[in-house]
């Protein structure tokens, strides 16, 4: 998912992969696994077979885990922020882990051409020697609007064969 925004005199674009559903639904999710798995998980305790409590217990403590992790990993995000002189990139989980500042005059867009049809272009920021992949979570529909959104306030270098190391 790719969202913008322009305050004063900056330009915002975050890319988010996409997600199913929200950390609210997966716990609704949880709960209504959870409220039959553990009633018959008692009600064979009652009759005797109490070995069942704590697997039924393991296996949704799995399943919560799982969920967690997986929601977790979606709040991964690359923020790109273009002022007037430069432009910042930022990536990480709800706070940035990892952060580029380059001028906005040298800095410019290399694509590279997809691999797949059904797969978007690589998109690079580079400024002097150092190129920084952004959006490469998303799918084809959200890279190019990525794509549009970051032609419309820099220059597109082309097809990028001699790119440096992405980070």
């Amino acid at each position: 998912m790719v969202t913008s925004q322009r305050k004063h005199r900056s330009f915002t674009i975050v890319a988010r992969p996409n997600r199913s559903a929200s950390w609210r639904v997966n716990k609704l999710v949880l709960l209504a696994l959870s409220v039959p798995s553990l009633g018959i998980a008692a009600g064979f305790a009652l009759i005797g077979a109490w070995p069942i409590l704590p697997l039924a217990g393991l296996e949704l403590a799995a399943l919560g885990s799982a969920l967690y992790l997986v929601n977790w990993k979606l709040e991964y995000r690359h923020v790109i922020t273009i002022s007037e002189r430069e432009v910042r990139i930022d990536k990480g989980y709800y706070l940035p882990r990892q952060s580029w500042l380059f001028k906005r005059q040298t800095t410019n867009i290399g694509v590279l051409r997809e691999s797949h049809p059904s797969e978007g272009p690589g998109i690079c920021l580079q400024n002097r020697g150092e190129a920084v992949c952004v959006g490469d979570f998303l799918n084809r529909e959200d890279c190019l609007t990525l794509l549009q959104l970051l032609r419309q306030e820099l220059r597109v270098k082309g097809d990028s064969k001699e790119m440096v190391v992405c980070y």
